[in-house]
């Protein structure tokens, strides 16, 4: 009995433990001197999307691994590096879908195609449906 309420335990302490215990990256919460280089950092976050939370920019996420990715942008914005370069690296890091427009490649051609196509298929059916029958 007391292996099993140790058990639940260790079992119910997991999640607490998850969560890292190091301080925040030097620049997750902090900006740029330079205001140029801290407005290219941001208009660069908005288009980049946290890992964790996956429906928020990193610009706007408060998940650990997003402060770590702003803090990434804004170093290297500040080293002199172009937005272009810096979101080459992370999508070579973390893929396509780290990035709020992936490329338009065989790969994702279905993914551009959806849209028009339920559009398509919607309109094919109304027409259908509205069409005027002798009576």
């Amino acid at each position: 009995m007391r292996l099993l309420a140790a058990s639940l335990l260790l079992l119910t302490a997991a999640p607490a433990l998850a969560d890292s215990q190091l301080p925040p990256a030097d620049y997750a919460y902090r900006q740029l001197p330079d205001s140029r280089q801290e407005a290219e950092a941001k208009a660069l976050m908005e288009t980049l999307r946290c890992l964790v939370c996956q429906g928020q920019s990193i610009a706007d996420s408060d998940a650990e691994m997003a402060g770590d990715m702003r803090a990434l942008v804004r170093r290297r914005i500040a080293a002199g590096e172009r937005p272009e370069q810096i979101r080459a690296w992370l999508i070579g890091r973390y893929g396509n879908w780290v990035s709020y427009a992936p490329p338009v490649q065989p790969l994702t051609w279905p993914l551009w195609a959806a849209p028009a196509l339920l559009v398509a298929a919607g309109l094919w059916l109304a027409r259908g449906r509205f069409r005027r029958r002798p009576r």
